[in-house]
Order: C-alpha cells, then sequence, then structure tokens
C-alpha cells in the first residue's frame, strides 16, 4: 500500500464497466454528491413466520427481525456483488469482506449512549450464525456500555481541538489513500458494506438517512415498523446509495430480490455464499 497506487488492504482495484461508470467519479468528486434514494414497502409476512417460528425453541438468544432483514440483504449482496462497491479517491473498488454495522444504545432511553457495532459476515454464514453473533455483541455492549471503537473515539475527542482537527485532516487523507491503520477502521461503521439503521426497534417509520464522505460505506438502510396492510405484514425501508458503483436497474433488480428472499425465508439457512438468482 502507498501513496501512489491503487492498492488498498480492505479491497481491490477493479476497471469501470463503461466510458459513464469511468468518467462519473471526476464529475461527482464526493460521495454525498451521487447520492440516491428510495423507498420500498416490503412484505415480510413470511419472514415475520419463520423467525416466529424459530423462537418457538430453546436457542439461548432471540433472533429478531431485524436480524432477519440483514440477513436478507447479507444473502442479496453475496448474489449481487457490485453493492459490496466503493467509490475511493476517484477509483472503484470491490471489498475483500462484506461487513455489516448498526448503532446500539447501551440502554434504551433518551440518555443512553450508541456504540457502534460491526459484523464481518462471512461466506458460510447463515440467519442463525450471524442472529448469534449481532445477540452477542448487542449484550455485550449493554453490559460493558462500551467497545473497542469507543476508546479510539475517546482518546481523539480528549485531544485539544487544534490537535484534534491536525489529526482528523490526516486521517482523511489516509482515508483517501486507504492506510489508515486498522485500530482506526476496525469497528468503525463508516467502513461497513451497508450501514443499518432500525427504527423499527423504537416504532418508528424509515426515513432518508445520508451517506459519508469519510470512510468506504456506500449503502445505508433504515428500516421502519412492522405493520399490518390488509393481512399482510409489511415493513417500510428507505436505502439511500452511491449511484457511481451501480446504475439504477442493478439497484431495483437489488431490492426485488432482497423481498424475493423474504419470501422464501428458508434459503436464509443455506450459506449467504450460495447465490439466489432473480426470479423472471
Amino acid at each position: 500500500m502507498g501513496l501512489f497506487t491503487k492498492k488498498r488492504k480492505d479491497a481491490d482495484w477493479i476497471r469501470p464497466k463503461d466510458t459513464i461508470q469511468a468518467i462519473v467519479p471526476f464529475i461527482m468528486k464526493n460521495r454525498c454528491d451521487a447520492e440516491v434514494s428510495c423507498q420500498v414497502d416490503m412484505d415480510v409476512t413470511e419472514l415475520v413466520k419463520y423467525v416466529d417460528k424459530i423462537n418457538e425453541k430453546d436457542l439461548g438468544y432471540k433472533i429478531t427481525y431485524f436480524h432477519a432483514l440483514m440477513a436478507c440483504f447479507a444473502k442479496t449482496i453475496y448474489s449481487r456483488e457490485a453493492l459490496n462497491r466503493f467509490v475511493k479517491d476517484k477509483r472503484l473498488y470491490q471489498r475483500k469482506k462484506v461487513l455489516f454495522a448498526f448503532i446500539a444504545k447501551n440502554k434504551l432511553s433518551d440518555e443512553g449512549e450508541e456504540r457502534m457495532i460491526s459484523l464481518d459476515i462471512k461466506k458460510d454464514d447463515n440467519i442463525m450464525t450471524m442472529s448469534k453473533r449481532a445477540a452477542i455483541d448487542v449484550f455485550n455492549v449493554r453490559q460493558e456500555g462500551t467497545n473497542n471503537m469507543e476508546g479510539v473515539l475517546k482518546f481523539f475527542t480528549a485531544l485539544p481541538k487544534w490537535l484534534l482537527n491536525l489529526v482528523v485532516g490526516i486521517i482523511f487523507f489516509l482515508d483517501r489513500k486507504g492506510i489508515n491503520p486498522k485500530f482506526i477502521t476496525d469497528g468503525d461503521t463508516n467502513y461497513a458494506s451497508i450501514l443499518f439503521s432500525n427504527l423499527g426497534s423504537i416504532k418508528n417509520n424509515s426515513c432518508y438517512h445520508h451517506l459519508n464522505e469519510y470512510g468506504t460505506n456506500s449503502i445505508v438502510i433504515v428500516i421502519g415498523t412492522i405493520k399490518d396492510v390488509d393481512g399482510r405484514k409489511i415493513v417500510d425501508i428507505q436505502a439511500t446509495l452511491d449511484e457511481r458503483i451501480a446504475d439504477g436497474f442493478y439497484f431495483a433488480k437489488s431490492i426485488q430480490l432482497a423481498e424475493q428472499i423474504a419470501s422464501t425465508p428458508e434459503l436464509l439457512e443455506e450459506d449467504f455464499s450460495k447465490t439466489v438468482e432473480l426470479e423472471k
């Protein structure tokens, strides 16, 4: 890795598929300039039934609807690899890992502090293994009130303002070149393949969520409350995406695939890396 190379430790450089994809990062230089947002009402009737049935067993932990929806998108991202890309320094990259992230409060109150949780979604993971790790991580955060990333943030925010401003500037430069140290990037939600916000856990509808220029996160998904609509279970989901990683047609088909997987939740018991084709 270095200042004058395409190589990064977290991803592989790939050549854009066409001239439009090649030139767009030079026109829309910032991720926030290239945001597109879409809202979908997803039918999760079968997914809810599936989760409720699993939770009748004594697993030692509870699989939540949020876990199940993350699993649907895990299956989707392994089937649609362009979703796991990002643009940095005007170049297009394919991540080496699938990383999901979300924020958990250490207690469910106005005073509860937010903690970052990052999950490395392995090829041989499925809904059971992923849910167990997610449940353990949330439990640990709420019991201990902190995680590794919290210690890093506390160190930096204790610096004088002038020094913190200088340090953040250096970190932004290293981030652009892909050479930030692991103790800064590991566990940081800004480096996730998908950042999730589960507003349904506090009985709220979904909403628009911006992307950040710092880091490599290209997709944010906000999940709202599951509601009964004409005898079906419907959840509103809003996604914000960096359109430089793929075109609108690709994104639309990816959402349709996630809906298809949610309607056939038994697929989530397979390895996430076992791809699913979108039905015609």
